[in-house]
């Protein structure tokens, strides 16, 4: 068994073992590499190949509650480092979370989506310390692919 680098080892500490790359669902790449960045294609919260919630969210009943769909956006986020490792061979290679974009399919009344990222956000600042704080975008969106509630794409510098 390869040796589990930094970045791997406090994956682990957290609570979130790297998963294996979720295959894409049409025609594009998990990831692809651009002189020193690393841009990951949206990633869904998949757990070993399905998705643990779908839908909308909101504050109603029948709706992906915020505080799961922020639970959701960690996971995208431990997915888009599964591409990035992909791409790299070694998430220690990383010296920098540049961007992150969010999109949440949510209902029109619902205006929570910076907390909703938060998740991905706040996970990579944990993972990465100082290198994972980023510029970020947040969009609403009517729906996802595969009804998902919560979709994460992010740029990430390396050396």
């Amino acid at each position: 068994m390869a040796a589990v680098g930094k970045i791997e080892q406090r994956l682990i500490e957290l609570g979130f073992p790297l998963p294996e790359v979720a295959k894409p669902v049409a025609a594009y790449t998990p990831a692809v590499v651009s002189g020193n960045l690393v841009f990951t294609s949206g990633q869904l919260p998949f757990v070993n190949g399905a998705l643990p919630a779908a839908g909308k969210v909101g504050n109603a009943d029948g709706l992906v509650d915020p505080a799961e769909a922020k639970r959701l956006a960690t996971l995208c986020a431990l997915n888009a480092l599964a591409a990035v490792k992909l791409a790299l061979g070694d998430l220690d290679r990383v010296t920098r979370i540049v961007k992150v974009v969010g999109f949440v399919a949510s209902v029109p009344e619902f205006t929570g989506q910076p907390g909703v990222m938060n998740g991905a956000s706040e996970f990579l600042a944990e993972v990465f310390g100082d290198a994972g704080v980023h510029a970020r975008s947040a969009v609403g969106v009517p729906v996802l692919p595969l009804d998902s509630a919560v979709e994460v794409e992010l740029i990430a510098e390396f050396a």
